[in-house]
């Protein structure tokens, strides 16, 4: 049987309410964020923010069932979900489903846009906690690890997909290390990680331009730089307070995309530095109720599953705001439950509703 039997606690109503309590401040803030740059390309002011709804709506559904399932069948389930990862990173590659610009992240699907390292976070994380979850060591299990973490961050290079790469290295390593991992091991795929940045480098010239920028903003202010700076314009111009809800001044196409990577901007410029600390802190909520999730709870599967979750969607944060205030490189990763997109409020919802389904088994 696959869904709970009357669970040994109570939900944990107060990480549900926080998920929602985020989840609804993102869509407020993508309805003003996005309302100029919908009606420049669509002619249709809430163009972003309906669809949002619609996938939110997807989203409570896929939230609801992972909340009720026995999270102990996605450990069984686990290999099938790293060989669907290969595959659908395999699709990108396809003519005639690949969608995208200069990276090819994106595929076409009945006329459907998918991104499918998106769910790759999802799919690989339930992979690496089984697997570990399973072995009487973490040491027993590292070859097949680096294997399957080989395989992936392949092809998320080939992509080249950087940032989403960033985030499921920092998820693995983080479970590979609570499970028992080897702080060689560890360092090594780091170092390697390293070397295959300063190789991308190399051969991908608008990857160098990230990290001038992130140097030097005024390297190339009017091109190469516009984004981060207008970005440090919209984020310098919120001040404490901000200018109030909907009187962003950014938003009127001088910053670029303001529903997806660089909402952060806007919500900075509208809502002030008050607003902004109070979501990073809602954030923050999350990641402790998960870390206290994984402490106490009573299987190996459910602490490197809810312990993954959580420090994913945090990296994830502190990346997508590190690089709209330039305290580190841009990557291009979603803001989580606040920016635009389909495939990340799927896989958003889906890990939150495993992390509060492993909430149910633990004494409070």
């Amino acid at each position: 049987m696959i869904w709970q039997k009357k669970p040994t606690a109570q939900t944990d109503r107060s990480l549900v309410v926080v998920i929602w309590v985020l989840v609804a401040f993102g869509l407020v803030m993508l309805a003003s964020a996005s309302s100029v740059v919908a009606y420049n390309q669509y002619q249709d002011g809430n163009y972003f923010i309906k669809h949002q709804l619609l996938n939110y709506l997807i989203g409570l559904v896929v939230f609801w069932l992972l909340s009720r399932l026995d999270y102990q069948y996605l450990k069984r389930i686990g290999l099938f979900l790293l060989i669907s990862s290969v595959v659908l990173l395999l699709l990108v590659f396809v003519p005639g489903l690949a969608k995208g610009g200069r990276a090819m992240s994106w595929i076409n699907i009945f006329g459907f846009s998918l991104q499918p390292s998106e769910l790759v976070k999802f799919c690989f994380l339930v992979y690496i906690s089984a697997l570990f979850a399973n072995a009487e060591s973490a040491a027993a299990k590292t070859v097949p690890f680096l294997m399957s973490f080989a395989v992936i961050a392949l092809l998320m290079l080939m992509q080249p997909d950087l940032g989403t790469l960033i985030i499921i290295t920092i998820t693995a390593l983080s479970v590979y290390y609570i499970a028992g991992g080897s702080l060689k091991v560890i360092g090594g795929i780091l170092l390697g990680g390293a070397l295959c940045l300063s190789v991308l480098l190399a051969i991908k010239p608008y990857q160098q331009d990230r990290f001038h920028c992130f140097f030097n903003p005024a390297f190339s202010p009017g091109d190469k730089c516009y984004q981060l700076n207008q970005s440090l314009i919209a984020v310098g111009s919120g001040g404490l307070i901000g200018r109030g809800l909907g009187e962003s001044r950014q938003k009127f196409l001088y910053l670029p995309e303001v529903q997806n990577d660089f909402i952060f901007g806007i919500i900075a410029e509208e809502v002030g530095f008050v607003f902004c600390l109070v979501m990073i802190l809602l954030y923050g909520f999350i990641f402790l109720k998960g870390y206290k999730i994984a402490y106490r709870v009573g299987d190996d599967f459910g602490r490197n599953l809810s312990f993954g979750i959580v420090v994913w969607l945090m990296a994830q944060a502190i990346v997508n705001i590190g690089g709209v205030i330039n305290f580190m490189p841009m990557t291009g990763v979603p803001l989580p439950l606040v920016s635009y997109g389909g495939s990340a409020v799927l896989a958003n919802m889906a890990a939150l509703g495993v992390l509060v389904n492993i909430s149910k088994q633990i004494s409070r």
